[in-house]
């Protein structure tokens, strides 16, 4: 009997497409230079069974939408409040959870501190694949972490790593990370397409059978994504990604995908010698406070998920001694800052062609919403007239390419928000002015650009 040989096929990193042999650009994706070389092995039985035991949601079975029983999800308090904003209330039963970030921004102590705080209450399990137990249980020590009945594991099989955890039960099971685990049936490296793609399934599959809350610690690439093709974040349920802004103790979790709570949901935490702790008032840390108004500074509201936010959007406008002066940006988008630009000189009558543009969010707060437009061109202005605006105010508000001010999502929320932290001015879109009044703010609705330069 001659045994059957093993075959080489290149796969994208990008999004996992398989090709014979090497190609410069991926042709699904486009992306260049992403195929890398593995060896591909027969299945074995025991993945030609795992084949052909299918589907993991549910019985193999048409049923009619209606008679589909609903039951509320139950979910579990991670002890952490901020964790549980972004993940929509708390851990799911039967949910896999994938959390990324860079190298040392607090992914293991998060989590750690996570399981520790459920041990007394729900029967948890840690994987790593990275360090030894000696290790895990020093961090601990070091965060001042109770010795608690926390099982561990230090394990990259993820068979045998299937088979313990069937013995073990555990309600929450992390492991950390998933690019270190592999699987017996494929011969490619750990943390190649095949084997993420592979070891993913068989935890997504667990998790769906036995009710465990799985939590997949990822690593990231250069560009701040995920590492490992995109099916991984299409196979779990939520998505979370790490952000920090370099130097600052400060950490923030952004739910990018999250099918049991709201996307782009917001969780701040702070670094300290005894780990990750929660930040009470997010918005305090994203407003410098001046002593006295500066020119170029405007407050904006920002909403992130279900939470409004309080944050600081600075301008500098300075000559230019360069043939195409700078347009740099932190924070907002440099093609959006370049249309805000022209409208600003075409409805507003200010050119600003032969000066640097430098745009910044304060405390590395990434905006990506369209609110800030009116935020970015008050403080552009005042910079360029080096004329303050007045400390309680704070605007926020899409502007459209003809000059008019259009309305966002959640207006009333964002005007209460500036109320609590003290502002009693508030420029608003015409559409936001809600129809009573607010206690001691001042609400100012607009309609175009032209009005917004008058009253200011």
């Amino acid at each position: 009997m001659t045994k059957a040989k093993s075959k080489t096929i290149y796969t994208c990193e990008q999004c996992g497409c398989q090709q014979p042999k090497w190609t410069g650009q991926c042709p699904d994706c486009g992306a260049w230079n992403s195929f890398t070389e593995s060896a591909v092995a027969p299945p074995t039985a025991t993945a030609r069974e795992r084949q052909r035991a299918g589907g993991y949601a549910g019985e193999t079975r048409i049923r009619l939408l209606k008679d589909v029983d609903l039951a509320e999800t139950p979910r579990t308090a991670s002890g952490l409040a901020e964790m549980d904003r972004v993940l929509g209330g708390g851990l799911v039963p039967g949910s896999v959870i994938l959390i990324g970030g860079d190298p040392g921004i607090g992914k293991s102590t998060l989590l750690l501190q996570v399981l520790s705080h459920l041990s007394s209450r729900a029967r948890g399990l840690y994987i790593t694949g990275e360090e030894s137990l000696e290790q895990v249980h020093l961090r601990s020590r070091r965060l001042g972490l109770p010795d608690t009945d926390l099982a561990l594991l230090a394990e990259t099989c993820v068979e045998r790593i299937l088979d313990l955890a069937a013995t073990e039960k555990p309600q929450i099971m992390v492991v950390d990370s998933v690019q270190t685990i592999f699987s017996e049936a494929l011969t490619s490296a750990p943390g190649s397409v095949s084997q993420l793609r592979e070891s993913s399934a068989a935890l997504v599959r667990f998790a769906k059978q036995t009710g465990t809350t799985v939590i997949l610690v990822g690593h990231v690439t250069k560009e701040g994504v995920i590492s490992g093709p995109r099916v991984l974040e299409h196979m779990v349920d939520t998505v979370l990604y790490f952000e920090a802004d370099r130097g600052s103790r400060f950490r923030v979790i952004r739910a990018a995908k999250n099918r049991f709570g709201a996307v782009n949901e917001l969780g701040v935490f702070a670094m300290t010698d005894a780990g990750l702790r929660e930040v009470a008032n997010p918005s305090a840390i994203f407003l410098s406070r001046h002593e006295e108004a500066v020119p170029g500074s405007v407050i904006m509201v920002a909403r992130e998920g279900s939470r409004p936010l309080l944050v600081e959007v600075q301008a500098l406008v300075d000559e230019s001694h360069l043939s195409n002066p700078r347009r740099v940006t932190l924070g907002p988008d440099a093609n959006r800052l370049a249309m805000l630009l022209a409208v600003l000189h075409r409805h507003g009558g200010v050119a600003m062609a032969d000066q640097d543009v430098f745009v910044n969010v304060v405390g590395g707060m990434r905006v990506h919403e369209t609110a800030a437009d009116l935020a970015v061109l008050l403080a552009l202005l005042s910079s360029f007239r080096s004329r303050p605006l007045p400390r309680e105010l704070a605007v926020f508000g899409e502007v459209g390419l003809a000059g008019e001010i259009r309305p966002v999502q959640g207006g009333e929320e964002r005007i209460r928000e500036a109320a609590k932290h003290g502002f009693k001015r508030v420029i608003v879109p015409q559409a936001n002015a809600p129809k009573q009044g607010i206690k001691d703010v001042e609400i100012q609705p607009v309609r175009r650009l032209s009005e917004v330069l008058d009253l200011i």
